[in-house]
Formats: C-alpha cells, sequence, structure tokens
C-alpha cells in the first residue's frame, strides 16, 4: 500500500495523512521512517502537483505493517487506485483508527516540515486555490453549534469558545478558529490550513457537520 520511496525501515515508522486544495476529497496516506520526514516531503511537493500538501495527522507506529492491515480492512473500498495512495474519504475516519496504533502524534512536526519547504508564493497559490474551489465558510450556527459551546482540539488538552457564527475565544483571545488552530500547531499565521479536521463538538468532528449540512444543501 505505502511508497517508502527507497527509505531504510526503521523500528518506528511515521503514517502521515495529507489533504491537497487541487484534489477536493482525498486524502493520501503514506509511511516513512522517522529520521527521514523532511526529505520524504521534499518529494512529495514536486512539479507534478500544483500546491503543497497539508498534514491533516502524523503519528508513531510500532508496527507500520499492521497499521496498513488496518486500513486495508477499515478503508480499502474507498481508495481511488489500487497502486496509489489516495482514498476518497474524510481524514477523521483514518485518524480514528491510527490513534488506535499510535505511539505518539508528530502532526505539529510533519506540518513544520512541509512550511519550511513552502515559500510565500507556494503558501498564497495554496490559500487561492481554496477560496476558489472551497464550499462557504464555516458558520457555526448553521452547524447547530450556538454561542458558548466548547469547541475541544483533536488532543482534548486545548479548547475554544464560540462566541459568533465565525468566531472563537482562545486563550482569552477572540479570533477564527483557523487562527487558533494555526496556535495551536504553531504554524505561520499565513499558512494554509482547513481547521474543520482538528475540531469537535458534542464528540463529533466539525468536518463531518460541515460536510453533512453542505451535502444536504448540494442535494436539495
Amino acid at each position: 500500500m505505502y511508497n517508502t520511496g527507497g527509505i531504510v525501515a526503521t523500528d518506528i515508522q511515521i503514517i502521515y495523512i495529507l489533504t491537497n486544495p487541487s484534489m477536493p476529497g482525498l486524502i493520501k496516506v503514506g509511511v516513512t521512517g522517522q529520521t527521514d520526514v523532511e526529505s520524504r516531503m521534499k518529494q512529495l511537493y514536486t512539479t507534478g502537483v500544483p500546491v503543497p500538501f497539508e498534514c491533516n495527522y502524523a503519528c508513531k507506529v510500532k508496527n507500520s505493517g499492521d497499521a496498513e492491515k488496518a486500513l486495508h480492512f477499515a478503508f480499502g473500498d474507498s481508495r481511488v487506485n489500487p497502486n496509489r495512495e489516495f482514498f476518497k474519504i474524510p481524514p477523521e475516519r483514518v485518524v480514528a483508527v491510527l490513534k488506535l496504533l499510535q505511539l505518539e502524534e508528530v502532526t505539529i512536526q510533519v506540518n513544520k516540515e512541509i512550511e519550511s519547504e513552502t515559500d510565500e508564493e507556494d503558501r498564497q497559490s495554496s490559500a487561492r486555490l481554496k477560496i476558489r474551489s472551497r464550499r462557504p465558510v464555516m458558520n457555526f450556527f448553521e452547524l447547530s453549534v450556538p454561542i458558548g459551546s466548547i469547541l475541544k482540539f483533536r488532543d482534548s488538552a486545548n479548547e475554544v469558545t464560540v462566541v459568533n457564527e465565525r468566531r472563537v475565544t482562545f486563550q482569552g483571545e477572540e479570533m477564527s478558529l483557523t487562527a487558533a488552530t494555526r496556535k495551536i500547531l504553531d504554524l505561520a499565521q499565513d499558512y494554509p490550513l482547513q481547521p474543520s479536521p482538528y475540531w469537535s463538538f458534542n464528540g463529533k468532528s466539525l468536518y463531518e457537520l460541515y460536510d453533512e449540512y453542505h451535502s444536504e444543501e448540494e442535494a436539495a
């Protein structure tokens, strides 16, 4: 399932979930050695990819073979091409499986590696593509998330409070959910980011709430 690009296997591997605004609805799942994240990120952003990938989730696992079997079993029917690592599936479903197998989450580190290889022009191109192709900006009220609601970050150690239909408070400061997510992940404030997969409301991912709402709207 995974192409390690000739990397020598180590006891600990990193499995990552990537998204790209030029490939809406798809996620890329891959594996690399824990000491080779930077070179793997460089390989992924080539001339064949119009804008950089964004790391939705990454974690260390003891046995990547076990993780591969689990993902095959759970999501094999969502794989776009048996010879490629792309799946048409919400990233949170894959994250849920990886959390059962992980030793340590390393999403922040992998995003830092991606950011280090992304120049300002690439960032702006990615942001513009998201604006052109995305659905409407997330509105908390449309998703039945009222003022005063607590949204929990994926690690459950961080949370924000909803103050209006588009803004939250984090560490006593009002901001967008995107800005709060960048702060937690320690990313540049202009780094293109989709925040909804990182947050949940009453135990349900904002990504799923948003997708369900707009899927119903588009079907109407």
